[in-house]
């Protein structure tokens, strides 16, 4: 745990230095590992296939003389040593040679005749010899080399110093490699934190660098300009909302100060007759309202992504009927004329549910007394297609690209309450599932508002 905590600490660049040190250590410890088998496997060979060749000279030397008249050649003082096992199982050895290891049973199954040679080893760290034994005579001849492990272990110090080099090297190079592959890191971090101090959103970052770090600048790039968009939707909004705030509420000021104006001077009887108090409090009343009806678009409209609910399989005809229900209960003298089919999307309720609440409140204002307003629901390819037709006097060419902008409001519209925020939710809410919501004329001449959502097979 200790450990994982500090590696976690370490920066990115020092993280690099310690990889790179530690393959090149690992490395270099493998290649130790395979080079001293190597040279060990190649010294015992060589070894071995000199103590055959020197075993051979001398048992063709006692085939001629006689294992026990043959002549052995004195000890060098180092190197070679040579032993005759007799039939007996007694054995010579030169003068001042030193003792080799006793003689092993399965020496002793070569000098009886049961095998024709043997080559032995024994690498104890006292004294490890190779000893081979051939048959010769009626008993054998033995030829034997101390083991010498100097050359590996010298190999071996050449080995680690050689590592130690290398690890120092690696984690220099590395370092040097870590730098300069984290350069564009490091511009790219002062870049964000000059962002970050600044909030200036209209600085790119400078696309350099290649592969994962070009792409990797160009997604922080295209976050910028998302949040220069967000930015610039949200001063927008903020303007917008002010502008249409501004008439209600300069209404409702006037309006409330010429009540208190006239209470005060004690003339609110006199000077205002009870069929204008009476429109003066309606139109109190329809600001109030007017007002509570931006508000709750306004809030709806800033939620962004629609609302948090989950998104599930349902069928869009029950939103239809629920939604046309809810339009009837706040429109009663407007009727609404159902035609749906199940049709089964994958959805938000509760937002599909206010948006064709809106497109059937849109129609409302418009569809003359005596005019049911047509809802209409089916399934066209891959599409459910919704359709809300008018009869009132529809909308105008010029109007139509602008039908479903925030807080816009034909002409012809704006005697009428609303807030110009109804149909861009209902553009809001069509976008987050996929679909597309266009305007078109009706053929009984009004407004036809056609939304097409993916449905589900």
């Amino acid at each position: 745990m200790r450990l994982t905590r500090w590696w976690r600490r370490r920066s990115l660049r020092t993280r690099l230095t310690v990889i790179a040190a530690t393959a090149i250590a690992a490395s270099v410890f493998l290649s130790f590992q395979v080079a001293s088998e190597l040279l060990d496997w190649e010294l015992r060979a060589t070894a071995e296939d000199q103590l055959r060749a020197d075993s051979r000279v001398l048992a063709a030397n006692a085939e001629r003389a006689g294992l026990a008249q043959v002549e052995l050649p004195p000890y060098p003082g180092a190197g070679r040593l040579v032993r005759v096992v007799l039939p007996d199982g007694s054995t010579r050895t030169p003068d001042g040679q030193p003792a080799l290891p006793p003689v092993s049973a399965d020496a002793g199954r070569v000098v009886q005749g049961v095998a024709a040679d043997l080559m032995e080893s024994g690498d104890s760290d006292d004294d490890g010899f190779f000893v081979y034994t051939l048959r010769a005579g009626g008993g054998a001849v033995q030829v034997a080399r101390v083991a010498d492990d100097s050359p590996i272990n010298r190999f071996g110090l050449g080995m680690l110093l050689i590592g130690l080099l290398c690890v120092a090297c690696g984690a220099l190079v590395g370092r040097a490699v870590a730098r300069a592959g984290l350069a564009p890191i490091d511009r790219l971090t002062a870049a964000a934190v000059r962002v970050a101090r600044t909030r200036d959103l209209d600085a790119d970052i400078p696309d350099e660098g290649g592969g994962e770090i070009r792409q990797l600048i160009r997604s922080i790039n295209d976050m910028l300009a998302a949040l220069r968009d967000s930015r610039l939707a949200q001063r927008l909004l903020a303007e917008d909302t002010a502008h249409e705030l501004k008439t209600p509420l300069t209404s409702l000021r006037l309006n409330i100060e010429l009540l208190i104006r006239l209470d005060r001077r004690g003339t609110l009887d006199s000077a205002l007759p009870s069929e204008s108090r009476t429109r003066l409090l309606h139109d109190l009343g329809a600001q109030v309202t007017e007002l509570s009806t931006l508000a709750a678009e306004l809030t709806d409209l800033a939620r962004g992504d629609v609302s948090d609910e989950n998104t599930e399989l349902l069928d869009l005809a029950d939103v239809v009927v629920a939604a046309s229900a809810q339009a009837c209960s706040r429109m009663p003298d407007v009727e609404v004329a159902l035609d749906v089919d199940s049709v089964w999307v994958s959805g938000r309720p509760a937002a599909l549910r206010r948006a064709v609440l809106n497109l059937i409140d849109n129609a409302g204002k418009w569809s003359p007394a005596g005019q049911p307003i047509e809802v209409r629901l089916r399934a066209s390819g891959a599409s459910a297609v919704l359709e809300v037709d008018d009869a009132g006097p529809g909308i105008d060419a010029a109007d139509a690209p602008r039908v479903f902008d925030r807080f816009y409001r034909a002409d012809s519209a704006r005697a009428l309450p609303g807030s110009g925020l109804g149909l861009s939710i209902v553009q809001r809410v069509v976008d987050a599932h996929g679909g597309r919501a266009t305007v078109a004329r009706s053929a009984r001449g009004g407004a036809l508002l056609r939304v097409d959502l993916p449905a589900v097979r």
